[in-house]
């Protein structure tokens, strides 16, 4: 793809990149050529900018290992071995690795991200398709996927947004906010410093932590403890080996989604203890069984 002066201008540069074009083009105006030559001379974030405004390729870089400062490529990258950037690493369309990938500052793909070994970003992780990694991943940051997200270990990051469903082998630990469109599923603990929210159920191995309210389209089940700072609220049941606790002043919601008439079946709370403020649900031990109605409006 060749990029005209006058078709660069159409898309309103800043005037220090659109200079920076006028004295280079005399080297060549070939896409990915500019992308190379702007990350050459430290100008990641114009190669960024540019490759929002004309989009992914089809061609395909292939190489044994990466280590640079950054790269920039508008279609897919596979590498055999392992990524290291000083910054960024960002494609318009895939990244598959047969090894690691450490970043200094991002990761993006514009789809779909593979990783044989570990990923750590210190800064963002962005993908607009799926990841699978298989070992663990630590974002500084952000970790946004619009796709499903599997992780072979353990997954720690800033932020957490992801559109399909989150499976991680081992501990879930992210400091901010933790939104899952579909299922989440931890084989260890999972730990939220802000809000949790899933579309669909939650499941762990070990305790589930958030630091505010914690929010399940289905339900939530695990082998240890649920606790949120704030409340809880689920469309279906909710199962504890050990005790479910909301934020001091309150409640625990059960059978949000379920007519009331299938709690006994569909909206069991079950847990060491009653919980404190429980206001909805079917409480189930092998003492005792009553129905919660929830508050009057």
């Amino acid at each position: 793809m060749e990029l005209s002066r006058n078709f660069i201008k159409t898309k309103r540069p800043c005037a220090d990149g659109y200079r920076w074009f006028i004295r280079h083009r005399h080297q060549g105006t070939d896409y990915q050529h500019l992308l190379d030559a702007l990350v050459r001379d430290d100008r990641v974030e114009d190669a960024c900018w540019l490759l929002d405004q004309f989009g992914p390729t089809d061609s395909v870089l292939t190489l044994d290992d990466l280590q640079a400062d950054a790269l920039v490529f508008a279609g897919s990258l596979v590498v055999r071995g392992g990524v290291d950037v000083a910054t960024t690493v960002r494609c318009g369309r895939n990244i598959a690795t047969g090894a690691g990938i450490r970043a200094g500052r991002a990761v993006v793909a514009g789809e779909d991200l593979r990783v044989g070994g570990g990923l750590r970003s210190e800064g963002v992780l962005q993908v607009g398709g799926r990841i699978r990694a298989g070992w663990s991943v630590e974002v500084a940051d952000l970790l946004e996927c619009a796709g499903r997200l599997r992780v072979g270990g353990e997954l720690r990051s800033g932020g957490l947004a992801c559109t399909g469903g989150l499976h991680v082998d081992e501990n879930l630990h992210v400091s901010g906010d933790a939104r899952c469109g579909q299922g989440l599923r931890a084989g260890g603990r999972i730990e939220v410093g802000g809000s949790l929210r899933a579309g669909h159920g939650i499941e762990a191995g070990g305790d589930i932590h958030s630091g505010r309210h914690l929010e399940a389209g289905w339900g939530v089940r695990t082998r240890g403890d649920i606790r949120a700072g704030g409340a809880i609220r689920v469309g279906e049941s909710l199962a504890a080996g050990g005790e479910i606790r909301a934020g001091a002043g309150y409640g625990v919601y059960a059978g949000l989604d379920v007519p009331v008439d299938a709690w006994s079946s569909s909206a069991r709370v079950n847990a060491r203890a009653l919980p404190v403020g429980l206001r909805s649900g079917w409480w189930d031990n092998t003492a005792h069984a009553s129905l919660v109605h929830p508050p009057s409006a």
